[in-house]
């Protein structure tokens, strides 16, 4: 990988986090294994970027008021998607899930690429929309953010917040029902056209039979009505579906838990004038919170690969301005305030920057494992005691109870990225025996503190850090790996952390 500039600054630095973490995720899905996956999410990313920065270098370019081009997650997911496609045509298909695999080859995934008017419904009304209002809307119902942290994300006012959000939908249900009907429909389709965009529109109508049980047999209609219905909390499925393709509501579901981890509370549940039963509701997020964060592997520099393309952030515009209109070319309702630097045009790169900033987790007291001593640094390398392991210390100064054999794990700690004031790096354990829980325990030299952390939930209590197994990873076959990443912070010095350990039994170095 080329030597690539930093981040300008933090603001730049959490955009292009956020976007990577959507790209990874998604890459995750996407194929067989978690080297496969980051190397999908690397090439993708590269695409999805050169694209976005190729269309904001384009002369005319209005930020915040553009329509006919998606939002920057959905269009790197787009990326992610046809990198896929690729790889299946080039002959890495084997690299990729089995079930995109058959739907790459089927009418579905024809349906992306084939003539615009055939496109779902859900990807061609996105486009539709501002920019800005594109943006909100995908934020807030498909990343799950709150409506205020997704405005405060476009300078907005996140107290109009809601206000805003509630327009930018009734705009994109105004885009669904056009599109609809330009589309090449059937003459029964059409027929119940009228009645489609009539009975979705109040959460009190009921559906007439006839109607029902066209739904229950035409694609179409269906994914019309799901995106017409504003209510009921179906649009973040119908977004994520029609937008993303497959693994659409996969994707959707790993959103939602990491935001509540992230936020470290159920987001508050989104306003209905009727009680719908909606499952995108606080009751509903707090339990998709209790089930734990479902996050992708990660071995290559997020950081590193961020600053290669370019600022993810428009600008333009007056975040006071939250009144909606409909015509292109008009004031979207979201319009964002100037957030990030331009792009150098003669490099297409920013300036460097001392560090990234990562969104922080935050996590209950208590230290897992840690009854188990640390042991003595020996200098400054990196290299963790191997040999028979210590299984407790004894009393009066005797010499402690060693169990003698081979270590029954093997570590590998690898420093992805380093700047002033901080630092990327990756935990790989493999084991020699099947796991069915594990917890990594190791100490820091210098006084590290971990800001945030992938693929595990980690806690720390002075120099010791405890990394524990999500609900997706927690069982490894014997001879597996155990993998994570994590972001850090440090001051004056950065040695390697040492006294490895996997449930509480000593690791070699690999």
């Amino acid at each position: 990988m080329p030597d690539l500039p930093k981040p300008k600054d933090d603001t730049e630095a959490a955009l292009f986090s956020e976007c990577w973490d959507a790209v990874l995720s998604y890459a995750d899905l996407c194929t067989a294994g978690s080297t496969a996956a980051q190397e999908l999410a690397t090439e993708a990313f590269a695409l999805g970027m050169r694209g976005i920065r190729a269309a904001d270098a384009g002369p005319g370019r209005t930020p915040g008021r553009r329509t006919g081009r998606l939002p920057r997650i959905p269009q790197l997911l787009t990326a992610v998607r046809d990198t896929a496609a690729a790889w299946e045509a080039g002959g890495q298909g084997h690299r990729l899930d089995p079930d995109l695999r058959l739907w790459l080859h089927s009418d579905k995934a024809a349906r992306y690429t084939g003539p615009p008017l055939e496109r779902p419904l859900a990807l061609r009304a996105l486009k539709d929309l501002q920019e800005a209002d594109a943006t909100l809307l995908w934020l807030a119902e498909v990343e799950a953010l709150p409506a205020a942290a997704a405005a405060r994300r476009l300078g907005l006012d996140p107290a109009t917040a809601p206000d805003d959000l509630d327009e930018v939908r009734g705009l994109f249900r105004d885009r669904c029902r056009s599109n609809h009907l330009d589309s090449p429909l059937a003459p029964e389709c059409r027929s119940y056209a009228r009645l489609l965009d009539a009975v979705t529109r109040s959460p009190g109508t009921e559906t007439p039979d006839d109607l029902s049980r066209h739904l229950a047999t035409c694609v179409r209609c269906a994914e019309a009505a799901a995106c017409l219905r504003l209510h009921g909390g179906g649009l973040p499925a119908a977004l994520a579906a029609g937008v993303v393709g497959w693994g659409g509501l996969a994707y959707l579901e790993r959103r939602r838990r990491a935001t509540d981890v992230r936020l470290g509370a159920p987001r508050p549940a989104r306003r209905e004038k009727t009680d719908t039963g909606d499952p995108e509701g606080g009751a509903g997020r707090a339990r998709a919170a209790r089930n734990g964060l479902l996050a992708a592997a990660v071995l290559l520099s997020l950081v590193a690969l961020a600053v290669s393309m370019m600022p993810l952030g428009g600008s333009g515009g007056s975040g006071d301005d939250t009144a909606a209109r409909d015509g292109t070319g008009s004031q979207p309702v979201a319009e964002p305030r100037p957030s990030l630097p331009a792009v150098d045009p003669a490099t297409g790169t920013t300036p460097a920057s001392p560090r990234p900033t990562a969104h922080r987790t935050t996590r209950t007291a208590g230290t897992p494992g840690a009854r188990h001593a640390d042991p003595e640094p020996q200098g400054t390398s990196s290299t963790v005691a191997a040999g028979p392991t210590r299984t407790g210390p004894s009393s009066g100064g005797s010499t402690p109870t060693v169990t003698a054999g081979p270590p029954p794990c093997t570590v590998e700690y690898r420093l992805v990225d380093q700047w002033p004031d901080g630092f990327q790096a990756t935990v790989a354990v493999t084991t020699v025996a099947a796991l069915d829980d594990w917890r990594v325990t190791w100490s820091f030299r210098d006084g590290q503190r971990i800001d945030r952390m992938w693929d595990a939930d980690f806690t720390q209590s002075g120099s010791r850090v405890t990394a524990a197994a999500t609900d997706y990873n927690r069982s490894v076959a014997a001879g597996g790996r155990v993998a994570f990443g994590f972001i850090a912070s440090w001051r004056e010095k950065n040695s390697a952390p040492y006294g490895f350990a996997l449930n509480g039994h000593g690791c070699k170095t690999g």
